[in-house]
């Protein structure tokens, strides 16, 4: 059996081990990954070997992480290119590398459209609160703040990773007036918040937003003070199985992450959670920005319809990621 590319398993490692962050960038890194394994092929230049070793690269890189379905949508994208190219061994690895190519150029691209749409949205002058770290949602920020707008932002901490420093870092690298705050200051702070700009890992077909924890308790907050909320996100973080009733994984990591491991030695008898994701209910939500523009949550499931139609090669990339982690819950 041809073994993987050392540069592929890094990637793969680095999305699991969360030093790659955040759904747009886990996506990429996926097709990135397909790229190199393509590229860095050393078995039989037989068109049948090297499909089935890009299927067993897929499942590998799809199995990382369960929850965002980004990952097994960008490994679907390049896969169904594959699966229906024609040709030799190098035509089917150039078609790999194009797919990829085209995938990663068109990631980036909605990004930027999501950041000029999210900004009209938001008006000179307001407050506005996100949570954890977002490409699409700093996009909307930055491009607020480019066209004029001064706007304040609050960003939470987001424990136990602290990927809200992430995101003030690159606000204030931007000129965003931004203030950090612990996740638990959300609510007292609600009452300065104008809207709220959050991200998403996955979008249900009953437009649910799944995304790091923390995300639902912000929408509960806003809800409460009556401050609208809107989600950045690109059409490639909808998740086509839920149509059908595949079930999304929420993922749970390793305690560690919010417990000293030592502090666990000493107290073997605590037992410590770390769930990665939370569910928020698409009636806390106003509206999702995509690179086709604003939609209500309840037209998830159109939208998944016309741009994915339904693949059983999807669902089961899907069904891949839930097989190798049986820890967690379902949404």
């Amino acid at each position: 059996m041809t073994q993987l590319p050392p540069e592929v398993v890094r990637i793969a490692e680095d999305i699991k081990e969360m030093r790659i962050r955040g759904a747009g960038r886990i996506a990429r890194a996926g097709a990135e990954a397909l790229k190199l394994a393509a590229q860095k092929y050393r078995g039989s230049p037989s068109p049948e070997d090297f499909r089935r070793y890009m299927e067993r690269v897929a499942h590998y890189v799809v199995s990382t992480r369960p929850t965002a379905v980004s990952l097994p949508n960008a490994v679907s994208f390049v896969m169904k290119r594959l699966r229906e190219a024609e040709g030799s061994f190098r035509e089917l690895v150039a078609t790999v590398v194009a797919a990829a190519d085209e995938f990663i150029e068109t990631s980036l691209r909605a990004v930027e459209t999501i950041g000029r749409i999210g900004a009209r949205m938001i008006k000179d002058g307001e407050t506005i609160l996100t949570h954890c770290h977002s490409t699409a949602a700093v996009s909307v920020l930055v491009a607020a703040r480019k066209m004029g707008k001064e706007i304040k932002v609050y960003t939470t901490e987001t424990r136990p990773k602290f990927q809200g420093r992430i995101t003030y870092r690159q606000l204030a690298e931007a000129g965003v007036n931004a203030t950090q705050i612990p996740d638990s200051a959300v609510r007292s702070v609600m009452k300065r918040v104008d809207k709220v700009v959050v991200g998403a890992d996955t979008i249900t077909s009953d437009g649910a937003l799944i995304n790091k924890v923390g995300t639902s308790q912000v929408a509960l907050a806003a809800h409460e003070a009556r401050v609208r909320l809107f989600v950045a996100a690109e059409t490639y973080k909808f998740s086509p199985a839920s149509v059908h009733g595949v079930p999304v994984l929420i993922e749970e990591r390793p305690p560690e992450e919010v417990a000293p491991r030592k502090w666990l030695e000493r107290n073997p008898g605590v037992k410590v959670r770390n769930p990665a994701f939370d569910v928020t209910p698409p009636e806390y939500i106003d509206a999702i920005i995509t690179e086709l523009g604003v939609i209500p949550p309840k037209a998830a499931a159109m939208v998944l319809r016309e741009l994915f139609g339904y693949s059983a090669e999807a669902e089961k990339l899907v069904l891949v990621a839930v097989e190798h982690d049986e820890a967690g819950v379902y949404y």
